[in-house]
């Protein structure tokens, strides 16, 4: 079984205790930290990123009631409120357990514990941990703003926007096309926002990297024994999601024999762990993404023809950069400022000379290669001198090898009329002709 990337601590004086600790939640976990002495607590949380902290509740000799436990639970707690506390004691009680509970533990452990209690115990404050990371997210709606750029002046981007105002109060499924980079996760994560579903998990599946055989256990879950290395019952990532949003990127790399199963997913509202004949209600809302056609992919018999007609309630096609050049101004300064921040040089700036320039490329990697360029111009710019280091794609080495100029001109004509996807019009002014000469010269290199 693939590791949860998560960071548990464990704090308690006996070192048995860390190491056995320690060995067995290594199996399920990516990072586990130990600490013999809580004085050291406080610091390590400032400086690490953890998911849970198991915690001893009795550190001084003759002192076993459990209150030292309790005290630094509350010291965590100033420091990180949301962060989940599992309590550890060889002197349990019921009295201890409740004050423990009401005072904000996550969960309590008697020791000697058993081992699948205790994974289970801590698998469950990891996932509570990233829940609260989301909702106190969701709560700060300035942060939205600050993560992305989706204010809009093109025509097409506004259409798409409309789109999601009206569909994301529903429970309606979406499906969003759009070449890669186009920024389809940041739209699915807006529709979820700005649905009643806010407030609870927004689940990202990248299907296209995933390999074949997790697929299912990944998507689904397994019970206990379903399989070699099935240590554990495992809940899949859709049933992670209750009542939340499902994001299924890369729809169309899903394997046939998937599809089926998630079909029936989706229409009847119920989930099966692979290995276990219960079926489980699922309160979910999906929205898919795809660069592929998926029309294509139905007419090769790659695609399931009710599972695609299933997904697509409401389809959204998503622009690419290039037909939207209104918007890279804005998404340009919306990236300078984030790296402007990151690499500590505020004094840098875009001027007219270098949006033009932004606006000249076809960007074929869209906004995530326009991220790119910004990212990588200001760290190596100095201080107060923006210089773009712009990407060249296969239009502009030619043109700086190819130096013959019925070709250049040939090329120009192409890359104005792709540019403007054809429009005759724009073609020739932007290329300094007018709409005749064009003509004639299209003409003549028959284009």
């Amino acid at each position: 079984m693939r590791k949860k990337e998560a960071h548990i601590l464990i704090v308690d004086d006996d070192d048995d205790i860390l190491f056995s600790a320690r060995v067995w939640l290594k199996k399920f976990f990516t990072e586990v930290s130990c600490l013999s002495q809580p004085k050291n607590l406080l610091k390590f949380l400032s400086e690490h990123q953890v998911e849970a902290v198991l915690l001893d509740m009795n550190f001084r000799k003759g002192f076993e009631n459990g209150q030292d436990g309790l005290y630094w639970m509350q010291e965590i707690k100033a420091l990180e409120p949301d962060l989940p506390i599992i309590l550890m004691t060889a002197y349990g009680e019921v009295e201890l357990a409740v004050e423990a509970l009401k005072n904000g533990a996550s969960d309590f452990i008697l020791k000697p514990w058993n081992n699948e209690k205790l994974y289970a115990s801590v698998n469950l404050a990891v996932d509570v941990s990233r829940k609260n990371k989301k909702l106190n997210q969701w709560e700060n709606v300035s942060l939205k703003t600050i993560q992305y750029q989706l204010e809009t002046q093109s025509g097409m981007m506004k259409e798409v926007m409309e789109q999601i105002e009206r569909v994301a109060a529903t429970d309606a499924n979406v499906l969003l096309l759009g070449e890669n980079g186009t920024g389809k996760y940041v739209l699915a994560e807006h529709i979820h926002e700005l649905s009643e579903r806010k407030n609870q998990p927004f689940v990202h599946i990248d299907l296209g990297s995933l390999s074949e055989n997790l697929f299912e256990a990944e998507l689904f879950g397994y019970k206990k024994g379903a399989f070699t290395g099935a240590h554990q019952d495992y809940a899949g990532k859709i049933e992670n999601a209750q009542n939340g949003t499902v994001f299924l990127d890369e729809i169309g790399n899903l394997p046939l024999h998937l599809q089926t199963k998630l079909l029936s997913l989706i229409q009847n509202r119920k989930l099966s762990r692979i290995g276990e004949s219960k079926e489980r209600l699922l309160d979910v809302r999906f929205i898919f993404a795809t660069n592929e056609n998926l029309r294509k992919a139905v007419a090769e018999s790659r695609f399931r023809k009710d599972l695609y007609y299933r997904i697509n309630t409401v389809e959204m096609q998503v622009p690419a950069l290039r037909d939207r050049q209104e918007d890279i101004p804005s998404l340009a300064d919306y990236f300078l400022e984030k790296y402007r921040q990151k690499y500590h040089k505020p004094d840098l700036f875009l001027n007219e000379m270098l949006i033009s320039e932004l606006k000249n490329y076809s960007w074929p990697g869209n906004i995530r290669e326009l991220d790119h360029c910004i990212e990588r111009s200001v760290i190596l710019s100095r201080e107060k001198d923006l210089r773009l280091l712009m990407p060249q794609d296969e239009e502009s080495e030619k043109t700086v090898v190819n130096l013959n100029l019925e070709e250049m001109e040939e090329l120009l004509i192409k890359k104005a009329l792709k540019k403007h996807r054809g429009n005759i019009s724009l073609a020739a002014e932007d290329l300094g002709l007018s709409r005749a000469a064009l003509y004639r010269r299209m003409e003549k290199f028959q284009l």
